[in-house]
């Protein structure tokens, strides 16, 4: 039910904030501000950015098959983007407070922030299969991320254009029938060029061992060779505009807290 009420709620209540502030009861968090985006790993595609006033989380799960050894994602946010209706990236009903959703493709303004949807195929055969994933691309405290959820087929021009050049690129690697192969995902950066790649959707020891049809983060980061990684030894990375390489790309692996 909450996840009926928040897709009816969140286009028109998304539209009708523009340029505001935030509700009630995030005022103490803006006030303190900051100057760095903090990334924080909670298990397979989900994220939390928080930073420039904002927490944005995207793509929480329920924990069964791939998930079924990660924590649940029940973190307060501002905004919730997903990037399907599946249950490894679109579960909802969790989630604390009374966040705004987004879970179309489309232009949307959240208070500071100007947010773009971008349809793309979630499996091999046109979207058949799986339907749609939506990759979402957002600018927040001064750093340009795209998060590709469970994409799965090469990236067209148009995608490309829409896409741009991300500073922080969020993209699965483990395969299966929707979502990229280390292959794939590699295709995929070659044609984005992002500063700071960061893999997601992988095999983890939250595997159910039998239940997870995807691979570990091995065979995508000897298919890398060539460019950095570097380890961040915890599940949390803090990136200012300043950070960013100033060429090439490097890829900074999180470690989640089981």
């Amino acid at each position: 039910m909450k996840r009926r009420q928040l897709m009816r709620y969140a286009q028109a209540s998304l539209l009708a904030t523009a340029g505001m502030g935030i509700a009630s009861g995030w005022e103490s968090y803006q006030a303190q501000g900051t100057d760095a985006l903090s990334v924080q790993w909670l298990g397979h595609t989900c994220f939390l950015f928080s930073g420039g006033k904002q927490r944005v989380l995207v793509n929480p799960f329920r924990t069964v098959g791939c998930t079924a050894g990660y924590r649940q994602p029940k973190v307060n946010a501002n905004l919730v983007m997903i990037s399907s209706n599946l249950l490894d990236e679109g579960f909802v009903e969790i989630l604390p407070g009374n966040p705004k959703l987004l879970h179309e493709p489309g232009v949307f303004q959240f208070s500071n922030l100007r947010i773009q949807g971008i349809n793309t195929d979630h499996d091999r055969l046109g979207g058949r299969r799986f339907g749609m994933n939506v990759a979402w691309t957002w600018t927040q405290a001064g750093v340009k991320i795209l998060h590709l959820g469970g994409a799965a087929a090469p990236i067209t021009l148009e995608q490309k254009i829409l896409m741009g050049r991300p500073d922080v690129l969020l993209i699965p690697v483990g395969g299966g029938p929707k979502a990229y192969l280390p292959g794939e995902a590699k295709q995929a950066i070659q044609a984005l060029n992002p500063k700071v790649i960061i893999p997601t959707h992988y095999r983890t020891q939250a595997a159910t061992k039998g239940a997870c049809d995807i691979v570990s983060l091995d065979e995508f980061l000897t298919l890398m060779t060539g460019v950095p990684v570097q380890q961040v030894g915890k599940d949390t990375l803090s990136l200012k505009p300043s950070d960013l390489p100033k060429e090439g790309s490097v890829i900074r692996v999180l470690s989640y807290k089981f």
